[in-house]
């Protein structure tokens, strides 16, 4: 649709990953550094299945990846899949200016006629 690179379905998993307060504070956590999800939940003030659950939302939109470190989840952002959704903000952006441009044309018109 509207970036190429990303279909409908990645795009919905994208804005519903990005749609919770503590989805959105995960990524900003693992952005600075690779984190354990149990160090991960000792943030929060919910359970470590509730931690692990927002984890596999982010998962399941590709926003981070997982992998086991000893006995530990380890939690790695995937910056290809910020600079995707960042793309598709700028898309969406790009659209809305040419909008009100054209909307200043239009008034302008207005004006002179």
């Amino acid at each position: 649709m509207v970036v190429d690179v990303l279909s409908d379905a990645e795009v919905d998993r994208l804005f519903q990953a990005f749609a919770d307060t503590t989805r959105r504070d995960i990524v900003a956590k693992v952005t600075v550094g690779e984190r354990s999800v149990s160090e991960l939940a000792a943030h929060y003030a919910m359970s470590f299945a509730a931690v692990q659950k927002h984890v596999a939302v982010l998962e399941r939109a590709a926003v981070i990846t997982k992998h086991k470190r000893g006995r530990e989840q380890i939690v790695r952002v995937r910056l290809d899949t910020i600079a995707r959704a960042r793309a598709l903000l700028d898309t969406y952006e790009e659209i809305w200016r040419q909008r009100v441009d054209r909307i200043d044309d239009l008034l302008s018109q207005d004006e002179k006629g």
